[in-house]
């Protein structure tokens, strides 16, 4: 059907258009999808056996949908892809406010057209990506805002009276008529404005004032919402969630490679960091650890949840930390180390809510123990020995004995800026450290082989088997013993 020749409503006949409802849209083209073996939602990862389905179930039962779940988990992306499953085109009566289907119109302006010029009125072409209409709840979110009130100035142009229903001013819901409406942060919507739902989602009326009048909308609702008990901002009223058919529960990944998945998807790097900077697998291991390690930590509120942000900032800012400093030693290119890590903290402190204890330890505190958490953690994959050495039990044991020993007679100081040379040379001159990670690792590449070398002292100094002392621009690695003995004094 070729829509550049369908301009009024006899073309629409001749061409035996049928309108659809938008669910029905959905529903159909989802199925389509569905037997074609297409990607429903692409680019969202580890849904594929518990969300998507449930989501795919909701869209065949043509339900009226809220995503609940904590921040950072996709459900706005998952609202905004529901635009694929739409019709590309729909026609409307030409210049309707509210998408009147010619076949079918609701306001005054498209009867009084139809009634009025008959087959010949005009139609134009709605494209899916106007149907698609999204506002976040805020408590200053009004009845006149989402559905409508009288418009006195229109009222005042026309010469009319506020009793006539060409003087009113559509609201968000009604012009997203035949479309799909997204409200997202639903609990923050206060419950009189929640009350002003019930109608549209049982009936698809909307009431506005004293009209007495039937405006049967035909819109697809998505609702997002952290859970209830996430904050004292508000909730969903029970009435308003009976009327919405379905309540799909949405999580974080549940492996770090689905979660890598999600972060190397959605970071924004430059192109020259993508070619100057490397990136070692166990540094994108330790990134996604720091946000399970904030998840399950007793300082963060667990009902606030850890977005999956905090992971994407923190990989774009490493990157930008690494380059900075590949750019300030003059250098061709760089490989992101342990050492870096601890330059993440500023992209973290706005993306942990706090419980009482941590807000009493500091967010940049809790922070950084959320990043030795991570490297202790990952730690174990690598050198699950350390944590048998005081015992005298660790395989090894004689190589770590001889990196310890070294430390008891020196001190290392390994500044974030070190230049490639800089930063290999003072690994190297750790005794015993080189030879023990070659034994260990034999198969490691150059780059690899100084990043586990410093892997190791991190999680030495993590098990305290060395001290670590963080300092503005460096780290300082010594004897555990004696570092005490410079506290004391």
């Amino acid at each position: 059907m070729d829509i550049k020749k369908i301009k009024t409503i006899a073309d629409l006949k001749k061409a035996k258009y049928k309108s659809k409802a938008v669910k029905d849209e959905l529903r159909d083209n989802l199925i389509h999808k569905i037997e074609k073996g297409e990607e429903v939602f692409p680019g969202i990862y580890g849904y594929e056996d518990t969300v998507i389905p449930n989501l795919e179930r909701a869209i065949l039962s043509k339900h009226n949908i809220n995503l609940l779940g904590l921040r950072g988990q996709a459900k706005t992306r998952i609202a905004r892809l529901l635009l694929n499953l739409l019709d590309e085109y729909v026609p409307i009566v030409k210049g309707s406010e509210v998408n009147d289907d010619p076949f079918a119109p609701l306001s005054v302006f498209a009867r009084e057209q139809i009634e009025e010029k008959g087959d010949k009125t005009e139609i134009e072409w709605l494209h899916r990506s106007e149907r698609y209409v999204e506002k976040l709840a805020t408590p200053d979110v009004s009845i006149a805002d989402l559905i409508g009130d009288v418009d006195p100035i229109k009222a005042a142009n026309l010469k009319l009276s506020y009793s006539d229903a060409r003087v009113i001013h559509f609201g968000l819901i009604p012009r997203a008529n035949r479309g799909i409406f997204v409200i997202n942060e639903l609990p923050d919507l206060q419950a009189r404005i929640q009350v002003a739902l019930f109608n549209i989602l049982q009936e698809g009326d909307i009431q506005i004032r004293g009209f007495q009048f039937r405006f049967p909308l035909d819109v697809q609702f998505i609702f997002t919402a952290n859970p209830e008990d996430y904050t004292n901002r508000g909730s969903i009223i029970t009435p308003l969630k009976d009327r919405i058919q379905s309540q799909i529960m949405t999580h974080y990944p549940k492996s770090i490679e689905l979660a890598k998945e999600i972060t190397s998807q959605e970071a924004r790097l430059s192109e020259k960091q993508q070619e100057k900077v490397k990136v070692p697998v166990i540094i994108k291991d330790l990134l996604e650890q720091i946000s399970i390690e904030a998840r399950q930590s007793e300082y963060v509120d667990e009902k606030s949840g850890v977005s999956a942000r905090l992971s994407i900032s923190a990989y774009e800012l490493i990157n930008s930390a690494a380059e900075r400093r590949m750019l300030k030693n003059k250098e061709k290119e760089t490989t992101l180390r342990l050492s870096d890590l601890m330059l993440i903290v500023p992209a973290m402190v706005g993306k942990i809510e706090m419980v009482y204890e941590g807000e009493q330890e500091g967010a940049v505190n809790v922070s950084y123990a959320l990043i030795r958490s991570a490297i202790r953690a990952q730690a174990a994959q690598y050198f699950p020995e350390l944590k048998d050495l005081k015992k005298g039990e660790g395989a090894n044991l004689q190589a770590y004995q001889k990196v310890i020993n070294w430390f008891g007679a020196n001190r290392m100081d390994m500044l974030n800026d070190f230049s490639e040379k800089q930063y290999r040379k003072s690994l190297e001159e750790v005794d015993g450290l080189s030879d023990l990670i070659e034994k260990k690792f034999p198969r490691l590449p150059k780059d690899g082989k100084y990043l586990m070398m410093e892997y190791l002292l991190h999680a030495m100094a993590e098990y305290s088997h060395l001290s670590k002392k963080q300092l503005e621009k460096s780290f300082q690695f010594g004897d555990l013993l004696s570092s005490f003995f410079q506290a004391e004094s």
